[in-house]
C-alpha cells in the first residue's frame, strides 16, 4: 500500500522552511513597530486599510499577504517596505523610526508646550510648529472665528488636514498641538503614529494662572466656574494624555528645570520610547 511522505520540514531536526521564516520575522518587525506607535490591530487596520483579518494572519506568521497591501501597513506605520523587511529585534525597531525626528507636545493650555517646545527646537536646530496658528493661517481666520462659523466638528476636520498637512511637510519638527485633539480618536492616532508624543502637564490652577499672565482671560471671563470646569475636562482627558509616549508634569518648577528634565527624557527615551515616571517641572510657562 502507497504511504504518503511527510514534507522534509516536518521532520525531526529539519529546519524550517525559508518563507516561514520571513513571514515569522516580518510578523514580529510588524507587531514591534506597532507595539512602538501605541497602536491597536484595530487602529492599525484602519489606518492602513487593510482587514484586521489580514492583519491578524500577518502578525501571526501565517499571512499571505499582497506586496500592495503590505505597502500599506508599512505607510501607516511610518516606515518602508525595506525596513519591515530587515533583521532587527524588537527593542532596536525604535531606533530607526522616522516618528521620533518629530517631538509632538500636547495638553490643557498654561502647561508649558510653547515655552518648552520653543526652547527644543532651538537646541536641536529643527522648526518649532503651533499647529493652532497653522490651522489660522491655513483658514485665514482666527480659531473663535473657525468654531463661529464651522462648529467643533468643522474645526476638528481642519485640524486633521493641517497636522496631515505639516506632518508630510516636516521630517524633522517639534510641534505644539492643541489640547483637545486627544478627544478625535483618528486625529490622535495619526499624531502618535507619526509622532513621539509627550504629554506636558500642571496643575489645573497652574495653567489658568498662566494663561492669565500672557493677558488672556477669555476662560475666566463670565465664568464664575471656572477652574471646575477646566479640572473637569483635565478629569475626562487624563486617560487619554496617558497615551502619550512620555509624561512631563511642569508644576512647581522653573522653566530651566522643566526643560533639563524634558531633554534628559528625551535622551532617555531615544533608544526605547517607553512612558516615563512622570518628570516635575515648571513654573512661568506659556503654551
Amino acid at each position: 500500500m502507497a504511504t504518503t511522505q511527510e514534507p522534509s520540514s516536518f521532520l525531526s531536526g529539519a529546519p524550517p522552511p525559508t518563507d516561514s521564516l520571513l513571514l515569522r520575522d516580518l510578523a514580529q518587525r510588524i507587531r514591534a513597530l506597532r507595539k512602538t506607535r501605541s497602536l491597536t490591530r484595530k487602529n492599525l487596520s484602519q489606518l492602513a486599510e487593510v482587514s484586521e483579518r489580514h492583519l491578524a494572519q500577518l502578525e501571526s506568521g501565517e499571512g499571505n499577504i499582497s506586496i500592495l497591501l503590505l505597502n500599506r501597513i508599512a505607510s501607516a506605520l511610518n516606515t518602508s517596505l525595506a525596513e519591515l523587511f530587515t533583521h532587527q529585534s524588537e527593542s532596536s525597531a525604535p531606533q530607526s523610526s522616522p516618528r521620533l525626528k518629530r517631538i509632538a507636545l500636547i495638553g490643557l493650555r498654561g502647561a508649558g508646550k510653547s515655552t518648552l517646545g520653543e526652547k527644543l527646537a532651538v537646541t536641536r536646530n529643527i522648526p518649532f510648529i503651533e499647529l493652532d496658528r497653522e490651522i489660522e493661517k491655513e483658514t485665514g481666520m482666527p480659531l473663535a472665528d473657525i468654531f463661529s462659523l464651522y462648529g467643533q466638528s468643522g474645526y476638528r476636520a481642519i485640524e486633521r488636514r493641517t497636522l496631515e498637512r505639516v506632518t508630510n511637510e516636516c521630517d524633522c519638527a517639534v510641534f505644539s498641538v492643541g489640547g483637545g485633539v486627544v478627544t478625535e480618536p483618528e486625529t490622535y492616532d495619526f499624531l502618535r503614529a507619526n509622532c513621539f508624543t509627550i504629554w506636558i502637564k500642571a496643575k489645573p490652577q497652574e495653567n489658568m494662572d498662566r494663561v492669565a499672565a500672557q493677558g488672556d482671560f477669555r476662560a475666566m471671563s463670565g465664568n464664575d466656574r471656572a477652574m471646575e470646569d477646566l479640572r473637569r475636562i483635565l478629569a475626562s482627558r487624563e486617560p487619554l494624555y496617558r497615551q502619550a509616549d512620555m509624561t512631563l508634569d511642569t508644576a512647581n518648577a522653573t522653566v530651566e528645570e522643566s526643560f533639563t528634565r524634558l531633554q534628559s527624557a528625551l535622551d532617555s527615551n531615544a533608544s526605547t520610547p517607553t512612558k516615563s515616571p512622570a518628570a516635575k517641572s515648571a513654573g512661568g510657562l506659556r503654551g
